[in-house]
Formats: structure tokens, C-alpha cells, sequence
């Protein structure tokens, strides 16, 4: 007499305290800040029309030499020469029009066709320069404290405050006793001999054997608002925080 098999029943499966693996917020994940703090928040950025320009901030590692002095500011003016203007692969434009060398960080504004086209031709920006001053100091390794900070600028007068923050901050810096010193009518360490809304006649010597470092603006707000809320003076200083 053949016996018949009996199954052993399995033990019900248990739930294990444990996600699919996909997707989520999870403590410690993403991009971690190049500092012991970050300075910019590592958060999604807002969309930008083309139509807003952008006040882009980057700040440099602690102990670096400074950037106010001939040979880097040589190294950025032939950097900003060469990457002032792009197209990019996708064909999404991105202009830098001003712009700011201070000790150890640096003020552009910028024009470009959307967040992603600013987000690529800032960091293919921030690549060449870091190059050009790792050449010149002789070193390797980032250079870079962070990410840049990005501000929109959408009207007119914020136009405005933004190229008088820009060309002036390092004559505002001066005139608060800091370290640095200008003693031009304008900041040589700026894009200003090359600025075209100056009240005053201004003529730099030397500044047409360049090559420009910037490139012409096309947006309105840079064109043609900021100028209904008056030119700058050359002696304008930016308003305090």
C-alpha cells in the first residue's frame, strides 16, 4: 500500500520593517557640502524665464591666495573671455554680462534660456576658472567653497540695485576699511571699464588691446528697464544689507 505524502505548511511570511528600496527621502542622502556647513541650501531651484536676468555668487575655499591681485585677475579676464558666451548642445544661450573679482569670491550676472542652461554654463564656467587658478598657484584640487547662489532679478529697479552691487562692491569694501583698495574712479577688478551706463565719461587705458570678458546683454530688464530708473555714477556705492 503506497503512503501518500503529506505538505508541511509554511510559516506565514513576516513583515520586515524594510522599504521597496525605491525612491523616498532618506536622512543623509544627497550632494554633501564641500565645507563643514553648507553655505547655499542643497535645495530644488525655482525655475527661470529667459527674460529674468541672474545675480550669480560663488565663494572660494578659506586659504587660497587672493583673487585682487594682476595675475588672477589677468587669469579670469582671459577665462571669462573665452566662456562669456555659449550656445551649449541643447542650443539654449547664456551670456555673462557683468561681473565682480573680490579677495575670495566672485559676482556675475548672467543671462541664459532657462535653469538648465544656467546650472550647465555656470558650473562649465566654474571648471575653466578653476582651472586657470590652479595652473597659476600651482596646486590641484577644488577650488570652489559650495555651490553658486542664484537671484533672479525681475524688475527693473532690482535690475539696477544689482549692477550698482556688482561694479561698486569693491569700492563699497574699500570705503568700509577692508582689504581691498581701488584707486580708480571705477574698479578695474570689474567689469566696469567695459559698462556702458555710467553717467560720467569713463576711458581705461589699455582696456581695447582685450578681449572683452563679457558679452552684450539681450535681455530687457539689461538693456533697455534698468536704464528708466536712472544711470549709475561712478561714485554710486551699493546700499548697506
Amino acid at each position: 500500500m503506497t503512503r501518500r505524502r503529506t505538505r508541511t505548511p509554511r510559516p506565514p511570511q513576516a513583515d520586515l520593517p524594510f522599504g521597496t528600496g525605491h525612491g523616498g527621502a532618506r536622512r543623509g542622502a544627497g550632494r554633501k557640502p564641500k565645507g563643514l556647513q553648507p553655505l547655499v541650501a542643497h535645495t530644488r531651484r525655482a525655475a527661470l524665464p529667459a527674460r529674468h536676468p541672474v545675480h550669480v555668487t560663488v565663494k572660494l575655499r578659506q586659504g587660497l591666495p587672493k583673487l585682487r591681485q594682476p595675475h588672477e585677475r589677468a587669469a579670469l579676464l582671459a577665462t571669462f573671455a573665452r566662456a562669456k558666451q555659449r550656445a551649449g548642445r541643447t542650443g539654449k544661450a547664456f551670456r555673462l554680462t557683468h561681473f565682480a573679482i573680490l579677495n575670495d569670491h566672485l559676482h556675475l550676472i548672467v543671462e541664459a534660456q532657462d535653469r538648465e542652461a544656467l546650472a550647465r554654463a555656470v558650473q562649465g564656467l566654474l571648471i575653466r576658472v578653476a582651472r586657470a587658478l590652479n595652473k597659476l598657484w600651482q596646486r590641484h584640487g577644488s577650488l570652489f567653497a559650495d555651490r553658486y547662489h542664484d537671484r533672479a532679478l525681475t524688475t527693473p529697479r532690482a535690475v539696477r540695485n544689482a549692477l550698482c552691487y556688482v561694479l561698486a562692491n569693491g569700492k563699497k569694501h574699500a570705503a568700509e576699511g577692508r582689504a581691498v583698495t581701488v584707486p580708480q574712479a571705477i574698479d578695474v577688478y570689474t567689469s566696469a571699464p567695459w559698462f556702458d551706463g555710467f553717467v560720467e565719461p569713463i576711458t581705461v587705458r589699455g582696456i581695447a588691446a582685450l578681449p572683452p570678458p563679457v558679452a552684450a546683454p539681450r535681455t530687457w530688464l539689461l538693456t533697455i528697464g534698468w536704464r528708466r530708473r536712472g544711470l549709475l555714477s561712478a561714485h554710486e556705492l551699493p546700499a548697506s544689507a
